[in-house]
This record gives C-alpha cells, structure tokens and sequence, in this order.
C-alpha cells in the first residue's frame, strides 16, 4: 500500500420523521419510544445536520462511508424506507456501508422485510440477510456485524450469537492471514463494561476473545452517542476500539456532545499499519462543521 486511504465513520443518524406508525405496528415499546422521540430527541437529532457532515466528508474525497446504525428511530417501515432514499444521497452502495442499529431492529415487523432494504449497503444479499459480511474496498477490508435483535420495553441490548461470532473469527484470521486492512463495524459498544448490562450485547465478552485471539486493526461502534477510545491487546497487536458520537445532534442533549463524526485515515509501511484519526462536526449549534481534534492512534505505553 504506496497510498493513503480514507474512511468516514458516522453513527447513530436517528432520522425524522418518524412515518407509518400505524395500528398494525403499535406496541408498548413502540408507544414508549414514540413519546420519547417528540419529547425529549426530536429537537436533537436534525437530518440536515447529518447532512452538513456527509456532505463535509464528500468534500474531503473520502474513499468510502460507513454507518454504523441507528439510522432510524422506531424501526418502522416507513422510516426504513425514507432512510433507503437518504442512503442514496449519501452515496452509491459501492460507496458506503451499513450495519443495522437497534433502533433499525427495534421490535416487531409482523413479517415485513425490515432493513433488508438496505442490502446493497450491507453487502447486498437481500435473501439471505446474512451477517457478518466482507465488503473489500481498496486494501480496507470492512466486516460487518449485526448486533442488534428485538427487544421488549426498556431493553436497548443486542446480541450477535455464537455462529456470528464463530463466522467473524474465520473471518478475521483468513484476512489477517491475507494481509488485509481489517476494520470491524457493529452498533453496540462490542467489549463488556462499555454499556450498562439493558444497554449491552450479551457476548460482548466472547467477542473481546475473538479479537484477542484473531487480531483487527480497528473497531468502530456506535449506540452510547459518546466518543470513546479503548485499546485491546491482541496477537496481532494493540486494537483501538473507537465509539463515535451522534452524527444528527444539532444542538446538546445531556451529556451528548454536538454532531461529529471520524475520518481515518490509513497508511500501511511495511508490516505496520498507521492510522490517523481527525474528528469533525460542529463546535457550535448551527455552526460550520470544523476539525474537532487529530490525532495518529498509538496505543498507551
């Protein structure tokens, strides 16, 4: 790799409105999220911030998107539908990558395809709806996870299974073995202790052994709406483990700062892989989207 390649991470879009809440689809839960929704979130999450910051990205020629969840808000067909036109404005499928969050997954379709609608986001097979998938982008590797499920009211945790976890480590080692730029995309925060247990996927500690064992050069989540860095130790080397924040807040909920997102940034010399990490979004509400921080991640001595 004589090249650098770019990466723009966002997560946890939540777009509005929230459209064909109709009786077929109306449950406990629902109703819970829907009163929250015009509460409490439908003044923070804005579409056209989300756009201000893909459009940032587009304007730095980043080589490819990735969206790690929560697209939507209720997991309403309607929603999944009006999320599959904004996804094409956001760029072609051969140009971004998705995996579902559990507001995508978020209770009950009676049957309906749900975020298969997004399958040529997702690796594009819309049959088998199968997780993980590989999508291969220059000398970037994505591997796509799906840790969110349906749940009752007050559950937001996930889950990804002992087969997922067993396919993404072949996965993992085979690439690792090829050489590949591995980057690990999943919703929930994927290493124990980094969600409370309601908020969690249930084998987050299965999957910590995955990477421990198997080896990744980055993982990205979303669902906490807080950026975080954590390093895993693994045989192939420190993992840093990255958390984004909301890419739609236009304005400061609780502890959530204002709409960011990532951009990595990497270089391989070599057997060594070097990444370079700037945060972009809005410093300001209604402001211009700025650079926030940069840094090259090394791990903690």
């Amino acid at each position: 790799m004589t090249e650098t390649f770019t990466l723009a991470h966002f997560t946890d879009v939540h777009l509005s409105p929230i459209t064909g809440f109709v009786p077929r689809y109306w449950n406990a839960k629902r109703f819970a999220g829907f009163v929250n929704w015009h509460t409490k979130r439908r003044g923070v999450h804005q579409r056209q911030t989300a756009d201000q910051l893909i459009a940032d990205a587009k304007m730095l020629r980043a080589d490819h998107i990735a969206i790690t969840g929560d697209l939507v808000n209720l997991g309403l067909p309607g929603e999944i539908d009006a999320a599959a036109r904004w996804l094409a404005t956001a760029g072609q499928p051969d140009g971004v990558t998705v995996v579902p969050g559990n507001h995508d997954i978020y209770s009950t379709l009676h049957g309906d395809i749900g975020v298969a609608r997004w399958a040529n986001y997702m690796g594009g097979d819309a049959d088998t709806h199968a997780f993980p998938f590989v999508r291969r982008i220059g000398p970037v590797v994505l591997i796509g996870l799906n840790s969110a499920i349906e749940t009752q009211l007050g559950d937001a945790g996930g889950r990804l299974g002992a087969d997922q976890i067993e396919v993404a480590r072949d996965l993992l080692e085979r690439l690792g073995d090829d050489g590949a730029i591995r980057v690990v995309l999943i919703h929930h925060p994927p290493l124990p202790g980094l969600a409370p247990p309601r908020r969690a996927i249930a084998d987050a500690a299965m999957l910590q052994r995955v990477l421990e064992k198997s080896g990744a050069e980055l993982v990205l989540y979303g669902h906490n709406h807080k950026p975080l860095l954590t390093w895993v130790d693994s045989v192939t080397g420190p993992i840093p483990v990255i958390g984004g924040g909301s890419a739609s807040g236009s304005r400061v909920y609780k502890n959530d700062p204002l709409a960011r997102y990532n951009l990595f940034t990497f270089f391989k010399s070599g057997d060594r892989v070097r990444i370079r990490q700037t945060v972009r979004g809005l410093e300001t509400s209604g402001g211009p989207v700025v650079k926030l921080s940069e840094t090259v991640l090394q791990p903690p001595d």
